[in-house]
């Protein structure tokens, strides 16, 4: 574990001591360890940056073609259906490696079972794009060809 995440989850702990006392420490302790989960999976897994970037130029998108609200909804849906399953993938990528280094047939079968369910999402969210952005796309280029 890279110093910079002990540091943080050291201060984090004083908080929770504090928090604890003033009888507020359960549901913001538990905020905070999803915070440390999504931080991990953000600072240690490339795909996600990659998502994360392509939901960022999706959402640039949305607002230069002026989606609909319907439209923002199911893009913001599809985006946040990616990168959970992104961190679900970690999780079990990391449970798995935590299990055992060595080669294994199971333990091959659950890393890539986990990384396709993010494949399979990643595709029909391209798709979704397809649908709702291509028509937008040929009307502006409709326009300009005019």
């Amino acid at each position: 574990m890279d110093m910079k995440l002990i540091d943080k989850i050291k201060n984090r702990k004083k908080i929770k001591e504090r928090l604890k006392k003033q009888g507020r420490g359960h549901f913001s302790e538990s905020v905070w360890h999803a915070i440390d989960g999504v931080d991990y999976t953000i600072g240690h897994e490339r795909n996600f940056k990659i998502e994360l970037f392509f939901a960022i130029l999706v959402c640039i998108a949305c607002i230069f073609f002026k989606v609909s609200v319907m439209e923002w909804l199911v893009l913001l849906l599809t985006i946040a259906m990616v990168l959970v399953l992104e961190v679900i993938n970690t999780s079990i990528e990391r449970c798995v490696d935590l299990v055992t280094k060595e080669y294994r047939d199971l333990a091959k079968i659950a890393k890539d079972t986990a990384a396709g369910a993010v494949l399979i999402m990643s595709l029909f969210s391209v798709c979704i794009g397809i649908c709702i952005f291509l028509p937008k796309i040929i009307n502006m280029l409709g326009g300009i060809i005019k």
